[in-house]
């Protein structure tokens, strides 16, 4: 009888193995959330929804079909937090970080997985790169988690229980996760500006990226001033901060004659500014966005496509792609070739692959509206455009339509989100396995366009 060969791992793209970390990942986090004690006894929480909260999870997204405080225990909290940090901080970082505990040495294998992982442009730094990512990250969460967990010991007479909320807040908002155990997200906090502050700057730390983190912490213990900020650290932030103040003066002016003419002018300026940062990839509200404005959900919808920095706890297609995609607009019309910024040039292959992420996740968005118009006919089409963008953004704010979608539905968002958690780019290299280089070329022709 004739032996069928068994594919190893190296006949695998590093793309295809980080996809399939990822799935390990979530059937892992399905087993997990399957553990007696993990649900409360009289919850109910049936299998596909399980795997639903494991993906979110996972995908540090924070969509879920069930009330995490009515149907989780204690233990499941615990439980959904060690899946947060798993997919927070990366399965390869975690995976590495354990494996240089352990006084082991990186492969080159192991490396071209991290730079895949955290859409790194070479190996260089990669190894040193995950020791920063791990060691900000906890201490950003150990200082989050103790101001927190004080805090919260004035509203809730069980100590034990402040202590818990305080650490879920702090790794749900870090990772970006936007998972709560209040039953209704921050919204109790609404005029709680100290509350809101805290988890807007855990939430902006989580999502500017890991690489701009490491980049600050050397230009502060840089003693001779001599430091210089990468382009990908200023494109970064002037994005990222342009995006926040756009998006709650938006936020602000469209509801102001709307939900926001009923709060105090401090209330609604709070209210735009928390639920633009959450729009990043947060997914934690402080109101109720049901009761927004269309063309606020709209607009809420376009900040969560975009989604967070590359190399971050978020998702969408990320703050560079669309800098880039702006940028090669502004220079275009201009009548320039090229895209000089801050005393560099940006190299054309970033130009083609911010247009290949932005086309290919519109026509995902697109696709998966269309699909969901049919399989949930009851639901209204800005509700399920709102549910879309938010699991490929890996943000997690929902109009409350998330336990009315079929199977079908669920499956469809469980896909988006894991696809935004990966990244467009290692999705793609995924369906088209290893790279070829093309060894001839075709004459040349122009093409007459638009």
């Amino acid at each position: 009888m004739k032996q069928v060969p068994i594919p190893s791992t190296k006949s695998f793209t590093p793309a295809q193995i980080i996809v399939s970390y990822y799935f390990i990942a979530i059937a892992i986090s399905v087993g997990l959330l399957s553990l007696p004690g993990v649900k409360e006894v009289d919850a109910s929480l049936s299998f596909i929804d399980k795997v639903f909260v494991a993906v979110s999870a996972v995908s540090v997204t924070g969509l879920s079909p069930v009330n995490i405080a009515d149907t989780f225990t204690s233990f499941g909290y615990v439980i959904i937090m060690m899946i947060l940090q798993l997919g927070g901080i990366g399965i390869m970082s975690i995976g590495t970080f354990i494996w240089l505990l352990a006084g082991k040495k990186i492969g080159l294998r192991e490396r071209q997985l991290i730079m895949i992982d955290h859409n790194q442009p070479t190996l260089a730094g990669v190894v040193k790169l995950i020791r920063e990512i791990v060691k900000i990250l906890l201490l950003i969460q150990l200082v989050g988690a103790i101001i927190l967990s004080l805090y919260f010991m004035q509203f809730y007479d069980d100590t034990r229980f402040a202590i818990l909320n305080g650490v879920f807040s702090t790794i749900s908002a870090t990772t970006n996760g936007g998972f709560d155990i209040n039953g209704d997200s921050l919204q109790a906090f609404r005029s709680d500006y100290f509350v809101q502050t805290i988890h807007m700057l855990l939430i902006i730390l989580g999502a500017i990226g890991f690489p701009v983190l490491i980049e600050v912490k050397e230009f502060l213990s840089n003693k001779n001033k001599t430091f210089r900020f990468s382009l990908f650290t200023k494109i970064t932030t002037v994005t990222y901060g342009a995006l926040l103040i756009i998006g709650a003066i938006g936020i602000f002016i469209i509801e102001y004659f709307n939900t926001f003419r009923y709060l105090s002018w401090h209330d609604a300026v709070f209210g735009a500014l928390f639920h633009s940062v959450s729009a990043r990839s947060g997914g934690l509200t402080t109101m109720n966005v049901e009761l927004f404005n269309q063309g606020t959900n709209f607009f809420m919808s376009f900040l969560m496509f975009i989604g967070a920095s590359p190399s971050s706890v978020g998702g969408g297609i990320r703050t560079t792609t669309f800098a880039i995609a702006l940028l090669f607009l502004i220079n275009f019309s201009r009548g320039k070739n090229q895209i000089q910024i801050f005393g560099r040039e940006i190299h054309l292959i970033d130009v083609f692959r911010s247009y290949a992420v932005i086309l290919l996740a519109a026509m995902m968005v697109i696709f998966a509206t269309i699909l969901l118009t049919i399989t949930e006919p009851t639901i209204p089409i800005p509700a399920l455009i709102f549910e879309i963008t938010s699991a490929f953004g890996t943000c997690g704010m929902s109009l409350g339509v998330t336990d009315e979608l079929s199977t079908v539905g669920k499956v469809t968002i469980m896909l988006l989100m894991f696809i935004g958690r990966v990244g467009i780019i290692s999705f793609l290299f995924t369906l088209g396995g290893k790279s070829n280089s093309t060894k001839f070329h075709y004459p040349k022709e122009r093409v007459i366009i638009g």
